[in-house]
Order: C-alpha cells, then sequence, then structure tokens
C-alpha cells in the first residue's frame, strides 16, 4: 500500500546573492523584494538541496516516486548529479520515479527558475510571479502494480457523474500504466461509492465501469454541498497492492444567455470573487492554514463563487470549495500576452489542471486565457491557440463548458470573444474609466448585439486603502469611501441585469504586483475587500456581506474616518436586516426601514458615540469634529497608468 513522507524539513537554499540558508518548505525567495514596488524583484535560478538516506522500500517490489504539488515557475530535479526531469509551469503538480537514481545516501537538488523566457506562462501580467518551492514535496512509495502516478500529475481516476432522474450515474475510470500486459490478466479493480458517512452505497469492478447511485444526494452548492467518494483498489493474485480514494458530488448545471447560470435545473445567480493566493510577507508560500481563513473570508461574505485567477491553485483550495459549496471558474495562466513559443506550454498547462482537478465538483467551467488582447504581435496565430485548446478542453471533459476573461478595451466584436463557450469581461468602467453608468449600457449593448452569447463579469472593482479616507469620495483618490460608492452601484447593476451568467470582484484580497507604482503602496493592488494581511475587512466587504450574506449583522461604513470636518455628518449603514435604529450617545435619532444601504444625518460637535442597532445586532463607533483631518487621509494623486493594470 501507499507510503507518503513530507520532506518539507530542513533544505539548504542558495539564493540570488549566492549566500546558502537552511529553510524549510514551502518557501519563495519573493515574499519581500516581489511585493516592495519597483518591479526588480527577482527572477532566475536559486537552487535547493537536500540529504536524502535510502528510504525503506522493498526493491523489485515497490516504486519511489518524488511528487511536488508546487514549482515556480520552472523546475530541473537532480539525484546524484543525474538530472530525472524538468517540468515548466508554476503551479501544478509533477512528479518522478527515481527508484533506479537512489543510493544509499542521495543529494537532492531541485532548480527553480522564475526568470524570463519565451515559452513558459506567464510572463506578463499583474501580479509577481514568486519563485521556490513554494508548495509540499514528498516522497511517495507504492507497490511496482499501481494507479498512475504518471499521468500529468493526476490522481490515476476520473470520475465522471450525471443526473438521471432521481438518480446519478457514476462512471469511473482508473489509470493503471504501471501494468504490462503479462500482469493485466492478474490484476482486478475493485471500486465502491461511499456516503458521506463512509457507507458503501454501491460497488463494481473493471478499469471503467458505470455504477448507479439510486435516490441521489445532490452536490447542490453552498446550501448542501454533499460529497460522495470513490474507492479504488488494484488487486493482485487476490491481494490489494494498491488503493487511491477521490471525492466528488453528483450535479447538473447549465447556462443560460437570458437567465444565467442554473445549478440542478434551478435559477443560481453566481455572485462572488476573485482569488490570488499571495499574502503579506509570505507570498506564494503559504500553508493549509492560510487556505482556510482565505475560504472563512471568502464564506463570510455570502459568496457562491470564486473564480481561481490567474493559474491552477492548491488542491488543498479546491477540497474547501468542494466542502463549502463554492462553483469554481479554473483557469491556466495564459494571460496578457500571446508567445509564438508557448503554444506547448498552454497545452501542458490546461492538460494539467483538467486531469488533476478532473473530480472536483466545484469547477463548472475551465478558462482559456485571461486578458489576452492587451499585447498580441500574432494575431492569427494567437486565435488559433485559443481554438486548439477550447477544443482540448471538450476533448478531453465534455462535461463542462470553456470560458475566458476578455480585456477592457477588447471590444464585443473581438473574434477571441467568441471562442468559448461562455464569456466574461475584465471592465473598470468607473475607475479607471469615468461613469459608472457605462457598465450599464455596454451590458445592454452586448446583450442586444449578441443575445444569445452568454455573458459575465470576470474582473471588476477599484482600489481602497484603510487609512485613505474622504468627505467627497472621486474616483482614483483610492479611498475606503470611493470604493463603497463603486461597488453600491455595480450591485444596483447586476440587479438591473440579470442576465449574467456570473460576477467576479475583483479583488477578495489585495495582492502583490511588484510592477505597479500607482497611488496606493507601491507593489501592489489595492483593490480586495479584504487587506494583504487578512486583518481588516474594508467596509464594502460589508456591503457585499448585505448582499449576499443570510447571516444577521450590522456595520457602520466609514468608522476609521473618525477625524471629520462637517457640520452634520453622513453615517452609512449597512446590514442585512430590514430595520436599523441609530443612537448617537446613547440617545435614538432615528429609526428607518429600508434594504442593505441605510444612511443617516447625524449634527457633528466635539466628540459623539454613534451605535447601529438591527434586531440583536450592534456596531458602535467614535466620531471627532476637528477644523482639517488627519493628513494621513489625504492621498497625493499620481497620474493613473494605462488599464491593463487591473
Amino acid at each position: 500500500m501507499r507510503k507518503i513522507r513530507n520532506l518539507n524539513d530542513r533544505w539548504q537554499f542558495t539564493g540570488p546573492e549566492g549566500i546558502s540558508s537552511e529553510v524549510n518548505l514551502p518557501h519563495t525567495w519573493n515574499n519581500v523584494d516581489g511585493q516592495d514596488g519597483g518591479n526588480n524583484y527577482w527572477r532566475g535560478l536559486c537552487t535547493y538541496e537536500k540529504e536524502l538516506d535510502m528510504p525503506e522500500f522493498q526493491k523489485g517490489e515497490e516504486r519511489v516516486y518524488l511528487e511536488f504539488l508546487g514549482v515556480g515557475n520552472r523546475a530541473r530535479v537532480f539525484i546524484n548529479d543525474t538530472q530525472v526531469c524538468s517540468h515548466d509551469g508554476g503551479y501544478s503538480t509533477f512528479r518522478v520515479d527515481v527508484t533506479e537514481y537512489l543510493q544509499e545516501k542521495n543529494h537532492l537538488v531541485i532548480q527553480a527558475d522564475n526568470g524570463v523566457n519565451d515559452r513558459v506562462y506567464p510572463q506578463k501580467a499583474d501580479f509577481t510571479f514568486y519563485g521556490g518551492i513554494y508548495r509540499d514535496v514528498n516522497l511517495v512509495i507504492v507497490n511496482r502494480l499501481h494507479f498512475a502516478l504518471d499521468d500529468f500529475g493526476g490522481p490515476g481516476i476520473r470520475i465522471i457523474p450525471k443526473v438521471k432522474g432521481q438518480d446519478g450515474l457514476v462512471r469511473i475510470q482508473t489509470f493503471t500504466d504501471s501494468l504490462s500486459e503479462a500482469y493485466q490478466e492478474k490484476c482486478l479493480v475493485h471500486l465502491d461509492i461511499l456516503d458521506a458517512d463512509g457507507k458503501v452505497v454501491t460497488s463494481g469492478t473493471g478499469t471503467d465501469c458505470m455504477l448507479k447511485i439510486s435516490d441521489v444526494h445532490r452536490w447542490d452548492g453552498v446550501k448542501d454541498p454533499y460529497l460522495y467518494t470513490a474507492k479504488a483498489r488494484l488487486e493482485h493474485d487476490g491481494k490489494v497492492v494498491d488503493e487511491i480514494r477521490s471525492r466528488f458530488g453528483v450535479r447538473s448545471f447549465h447556462v443560460d444567455s437570458k437567465k444565467g447560470f442554473f445549478l440542478n435545473g434551478r435559477s443560481y445567480p453566481l455572485r462572488g470573487v476573485a482569488r490570488h493566493q499571495d499574502w503579506k510577507g509570505l507570498g506564494s508560500a503559504i500553508t493549509k492554514e492560510h487556505h482556510e481563513k482565505d475560504m472563512e473570508l471568502i464564506r463570510e461574505i455570502g459568496a457562491n463563487t470564486v473564480r481561481l485567477a490567474h493559474y491552477q491553485h492548491d488542491q488543498h483550495f479546491y477540497d474547501l470549495c468542494d466542502e463549502y459549496g463554492m462553483v469554481v471558474w479554473a483557469e491556466i495562466p495564459y494571460i496578457s500576452e500571446h508567445m509564438p513559443n508557448g503554444r506547448e506550454n498552454t497545452i501542458s498547462q490546461m492538460k494539467e489542471l483538467i486531469i488533476q482537478n478532473y473530480n472536483h465538483p466545484s469547477i463548472v467551467c475551465w478558462g482559456i486565457s485571461n486578458e489576452i488582447t492587451i499585447s498580441t504581435s500574432n494575431k492569427k496565430d494567437m486565435l488559433d491557440n485559443h481554438r486548439m485548446l477550447n477544443n482540448l478542453c471538450h476533448e478531453m471533459d465534455p462535461t463542462r463548458l470553456t470560458t475566458l476573461a476578455c480585456y477592457a478595451v477588447c471590444g464585443p466584436f473581438n473574434p477571441s470573444a467568441h471562442i468559448t463557450d461562455l464569456v466574461s469581461w475584465n471592465l473598470y468602467l468607473g475607475w479607471y474609466v469615468p461613469g459608472l453608468f457605462l457598465n450599464d449600457l455596454w451590458m445592454k449593448f452586448f446583450h442586444f448585439c449578441y443575445p444569445k452569447r452568454c455573458l459575465g463579469y470576470a474582473e471588476y472593482g477599484c482600489e481602497a486603502m484603510p487609512n485613505l479616507h474622504s468627505a467627497k469620495p472621486s474616483r482614483g483618490d483610492h479611498t475606503e469611501e470611493y470604493q463603497t460608492v463603486y461597488h453600491e452601484y455595480m450591485l444596483k447593476c447586476f440587479e438591473r441585469n440579470p442576465y449574467l451568467w456570473a460576477t467576479h470582484v475583483w479583488n477578495m484580497f489585495d495582492f502583490a504586483a511588484d510592477a505597479r507604482d500607482q497611488g496606493g503602496e507601491p507593489g501592489m493592488n489595492h483593490k480586495g475587500l479584504v487587506t494583504f494581511d487578512r486583518k481588516i475587512r474594508k467596509d464594502s466587504f460589508y456591503l457585499y456581506k448585505a448582499y449576499w450574506s443570510d447571516i444577521p449583522f450590522v456595520h457602520i461604513a466609514g468608522s476609521r474616518r473618525a477625524d471629520r470636518e462637517e457640520e452634520i455628518t453622513t453615517v452609512k449603514v449597512y446590514t442585512n436586516q430590514s430595520k436599523v435604529s441609530l443612537y448617537v450617545d446613547g440617545v435614538l435619532v432615528e429609526e428607518k426601514e429600508g434594504d442593505k444601504v441605510f444612511q443617516f444625518s447625524v449634527p457633528l460637535k466635539g466628540t459623539i458615540k454613534v451605535e447601529a442597532k438591527a434586531g440583536n445586532y450592534k456596531d458602535t463607533a467614535v466620531f471627532n469634529k476637528v477644523k482639517n483631518p488627519n493628513p494621513a487621509y489625504k492621498l497625493v494623486k499620481k497620474k493613473s497608468t494605462s488599464a491593463n493594470w487591473v
């Protein structure tokens, strides 16, 4: 049976300066310089070395694999000075059989390279391309007869569920490329499907088997994300030699160009966020606990969908999406720039994305590219690459849809917008471009021109920093106040245009983009609803919570703008309750009935304590009357850069 040993501890890292130090994984060398601006973070080759004793295994009967869950962005693996594999792609799992290279004492060297090249995506985008071994490394020992470990990093099992009436038909394929013809006749695959309590509900045999789950319990989004488990056992001469398990869900979905997304036959508008995987001070080298904190915050806001941008994310996060019912858009980093020499890399990264993630019920679409028309030197070759990837996705997975995200100035008639099954736009009308009303016009115009084309908003948002405030917020000022104005409009806009198949806020969290030097903090994209360190929920976070979450709460927006110069100040309250009572210094000032956003006018003299109550819930804030607000509230405006920085 399989034995897995984690190898994260005690690596000797030699970094950009040629200095060696001991590190534990996950690790990146860009956790500081990749977040401080200047577009000068180290991109190149660094090495990780480790001494490895001969693992205990039965020679001739077992095989030893090295498993890497993520190395940015190109990797070469050496054992005892012999190169045993290379891998191009910084976000996916890869493995290598090292059995024949092992000695009693072994010197393991991994070269990680995030340097500039014209073959491996991404090379141009508005986020930091972290280098390093930033996910786990494992040693996997298996019987010489085992389920596939060499199939593009996949799990060795593919589960294809289908709803038929009240039942579920589940096709399970297992892959055993380790078996020669001589052994195939002596081997048998046993299959069990277990319910959420671990009880076997149906069984079968064979490498390609159709099983029926009577009265199937469907995976039904955030309200009921029910998961089954498929267990496959490989038996040789009556003895089980390998076993794998994979969770899955049974659900149906479709998209209507006039009514949006449907899950299990009912309308299910997808309203959620996009997510980058990095954290302040850590970069991409984060642990399971960090992934779980991200999911906790996404769940708190009440989102039901996540766009996992702009690359393959950690398997643990896909598992969390399955467990909590998030509908997922998964994509490869074919982004911003078409590279004629990068075609093979788009193919390999797409194959890895699909094969490694096929069984996740949360995923409903594969993303082909993002903003590829920003800079395209060969339009014909780029379009051909897209058609090829679209066909590849449908060949590998006919059960899901394809999509892509178009650049803001990519017009609705651009041929790249009409290749995939679905399309979404990254639009920042009201932020990079004046006029929030343009969002309504744009949506209606596209829908008028292409009434049968399913349209979504893949990115929309505006920058906000919790230390920047204004009594009169305006576009480009990076204040929390303008961010709320922007998002209040967008949420109403989506209600007016219900045919959108999905909307994804850009972004759930602030993230690093070292090339940035705009009005906010250098090296950062501050469009998040939560700060980079995940410590501050911006006011807009609570606006979305009011719209999307059923968990009762009340929040006073603008509480960080404590010092105010106006005689009559506006107190804005967000809640999902229908009635709000406002108290000033303990005295009831006004009670209002309304929906999500409540505004009160309050005289401001000296220091006042404001309390908002909604049912059994309350929030407080303190405001001070001053002649001039704190200078930290004032923003030194810089000329906005081009709209491709989104």
